[in-house]
């Protein structure tokens, strides 16, 4: 296959909605060779002014826009509603975050959408999905991420549960919808139909959860919170070193445990029988896991890094982005791209997954709002010149 040709080249993409969800779906698509269109309301997405600042523009937009061509349409309007109905006809895939049942009181529901296109494949995304009792709660990630179990098991037991320092229910939502599109892609070639691909943030949380229902529907067990480590599995935890950084060390399997403990200079541990399995470790969690707080704590995290990948144990330090742009191996990975902003470099990150033959790219960072209203509306509606500055003069574009 030709290196050239991205796996999603040929497929139009509409994007509706803002902030994070919807977006970074489109983000998803586009690097790996969608055409995405993305409908803005005038004034443009309210991401664009999130965090930081730079001419008027987030750096954060710079890369969640990457390779979108970005109109403007009030979708309050008639005009504007015609005229995004009239680019879905053209699409291959729209994507949406708006809450459930706005597109239908607009008048463009997905029974009207495939009735003019019946090969359109629709990702709708929402905090709670598109029907049940609680469809029409507003469902922000961090909301979503209560609900959907996560917070019940993050942080230390008895204090307030942690929330991640990102917006996560939104960015797995993103994933998720991205998989469902792909896999109704590869529906629609064997059946020529498109379909709706419904995806809730707090269902791509609760996707996250591997064992914690049949635990408790077969043993009645409700894992909380466990800190640093995690319930059952030992030893897998965080230890402070005598330079004040943190490592993290999993030494849970049984060969991998008796070489971390020999290692760490305790070679009774390494050999105690009853350490010899998980079961046996989780019975004694306690008095490893001090063991091993106290090796960490005489050494600096360099040392115990070198000393444990030397034994072939798993262990890592905690990355800042800072630590993160500086690696070799982020490096010589690809983990991040180059584009320029008004003539100003800036680093955004690489999108995975990598792909040997069809990989992603970045071809253009996010631009200015509305930067391709005239190309789109002309080249595929067929809009002229004076039909645009007269959209522009009732406010439906910007």
């Amino acid at each position: 296959m030709d290196k050239a040709v991205r796996p999603l080249e040929g497929l139009r993409v509409v994007e509706l909605g803002q902030l994070l969800a919807g977006p970074f779906t489109g983000t998803i698509l586009g690097y790996f060779g969608a055409e995405v269109i993305k409908v803005e309301p005038p004034g443009g997405d309210p991401i664009r002014g999130w965090r930081e600042v730079r001419d008027g523009t987030s750096l954060w937009y710079r890369s969640l826009g990457r390779n979108k061509k970005s109109i403007t349409l009030d979708l309050k309007s008639e005009q504007g509603r015609d005229l995004a109905l009239r680019l879905i006809d053209t699409a291959d895939i729209l994507v949406e975050n708006f809450r459930p049942g706005a597109l239908e009181s607009w008048g463009m529901g997905p029974d009207v959408l495939r009735e003019r296109n019946p090969g359109l494949v629709i990702a709708r995304i929402s905090g709670y999905g598109q029907d049940g009792p609680y469809a029409t709660k507003p469902g922000y990630a961090s909301v979503t991420e209560g609900f959907g179990g996560f917070r019940h098991i993050n942080g230390e037991p008895g204090k307030a549960p942690v929330r991640p320092n990102i917006s996560m229910g939104d960015t797995l939502a993103a994933i998720h919808a991205a998989l469902g599109i792909a896999l109704a892609i590869i529906q629609r070639t064997r059946s020529g139909e498109g379909q709706v691909i419904d995806v809730a943030l707090y269902e791509s949380i609760f996707n996250l959860m591997e064992a914690v229902v049949p635990e408790y529907d077969g043993a009645g067990v409700v894992r909380g919170p466990s800190g640093t480590t995690v319930t059952g599995i030992v030893p897998t935890n965080t230890y402070l070193c005598d330079d004040g950084k943190y490592v993290v060390i999993g030494g849970n399997g049984d060969s991998i445990f008796k070489r971390l403990m020999t290692v760490a200079g305790r070679s009774d541990m390494a050999e105690n029988p009853e350490m010899a399995d998980n079961a046996g470790r989780v019975k004694h969690e306690k008095e490893i896991d001090e063991a091993l707080a106290g090796w960490c704590a005489a050494h600096s995290s360099v040392h115990i890094i070198n000393t444990l990948e030397e034994a072939r144990v798993p262990v890592g330090p905690i990355y800042s982005v800072e630590d993160m742009l500086a690696d070799p191996h982020y490096q010589a990975r690809g983990m991040f791209e180059q584009v320029e902003i008004d003539g100003e470099p800036l680093k955004i990150p690489a999108i995975m997954p990598k792909l040997s033959e069809t990989p992603g790219a970045t071809n253009w960072p996010g631009g200015d709002v509305g930067s391709h209203t005239e190309e789109v509306l002309g080249d595929l509606l067929s809009l002229g010149a004076e039909e645009i500055a007269a959209l522009r003069a009732q406010g439906v574009v910007d």
